[in-house]
């Protein structure tokens, strides 16, 4: 369960080259459907999946499923991309001051 400050995430999938299938469900709030998308490709290594994916408000899950056999593992990091509760920062990389 994602923090309610939490806007996006970035979803990193990859694998040492070997095969990558995977399922990211994206849960927001008890009374919505479930977003999901399947994932394959040859090698995770060369083609790894990156994803930056919105979540606003409150109640968010994200779950990486690795639907591969247990042969082929899989390397996963769901970070925090984007924080703030609304207040859309820069993108620049820098961060020093905002006038408001």
């Amino acid at each position: 369960t994602l923090f309610r400050s939490v806007d996006s995430v970035a979803i990193i999938l990859k694998t040492d080259g070997r095969p990558l299938n995977a399922r990211i469900e994206l849960l927001q709030g008890p009374n919505n459907n479930k977003q999901v998308v399947e994932l394959y490709t040859e090698d995770g290594l060369d083609r790894p999946f990156f994803a930056i994916v919105e979540t606003p408000g409150s109640g968010n899950v994200v779950r990486v499923v690795n639907t591969a056999p247990v042969e082929f593992p899989l390397y996963a990091s769901v970070d925090a991309y984007r924080v703030g509760g609304g207040i859309d920062w820069p993108d620049d990389g820098l961060m020093i001051g905002r006038a408001f």
